[in-house]
């Protein structure tokens, strides 16, 4: 399953590497596509092993707002 999540904050580099990697660390997760121009977060994952809100955990652990 693939979903798009807005997230705000994202302005560079490191805030690129800081989401994927926190995304990628979730079980379940299979490949993390950050668009920093557009705010957005592809992730393409298996539903039944992780929830969309254990991705927006993730990001927002890292310290940016999902919407």
């Amino acid at each position: 399953m693939t979903i798009t999540l807005h997230v705000q904050g994202m302005t560079c580099g490191h805030c690129k590497a800081a989401v994927t990697n926190a995304l990628q660390e979730l079980d379940g997760v299979k490949h993390v596509e950050v668009h920093l121009q557009e705010g957005t977060v592809d992730v393409d994952y298996d539903e039944t092993k992780v929830s969309v809100e254990k991705l927006k955990e993730a990001i927002e652990e890292q310290g940016y707002d999902v919407k």
